[in-house]
């Protein structure tokens, strides 16, 4: 009988101040690990759980204690920083740069955006009409008053 293991990292990273950084790495998901951690930090900023200029782990300590390539933590921070939700201070390291409001909008826009895309094919599946749509909105923007 063979034993399937799958791996879970569950990572509590405490910076000397006492920040935390949660972040979980699921090498089964299919998604790469660049992108687990990004997507991590990057909600955690969004959330407000990482506030601006918080002290972020290094690059290199992070692939330490997570055991994975420095490339692949130094690819997912650049992304970061190159979306507007860090910033990297030369010799010192990377902190959670001030939110952007614009950013912020054109985040929820995305979220938007895929919320619309999968209402659009689950009406298609039920035959409902775009009228139909805009009414059920339409409701619900009154039901939040």
């Amino acid at each position: 009988m063979t034993i399937l293991i799958y791996l879970y990292i569950m990572y509590i990273y405490n910076i000397d101040r006492g920040d935390v950084v949660n972040i979980l790495i699921d090498n089964k998901s299919g998604v790469p690990i660049y992108d687990q951690i990004y997507t991590q930090i990057k909600n955690q900023i969004i959330s407000g759980v990482l506030e601006a200029d918080e002290m972020l782990p290094s690059i290199r300590g992070l692939a330490k204690d997570l055991r994975i390539s420095f490339i692949t933590t130094k690819r997912a921070y650049d992304e970061l920083e190159r979306d507007g939700f860090i910033y990297t201070v030369p010799a010192k390291g990377c902190y959670v740069a001030p939110l952007n409001v614009e950013l912020m909008r054109e985040e929820n826009l995305k979220k938007i955006e895929s919320y619309i895309a999968q209402i659009v094919k689950l009406a298609a599946s039920c035959n409902l009409s775009g009228e139909e749509i805009i009414e059920m909105v339409k409701f619900g923007l009154e039901e939040q008053g």
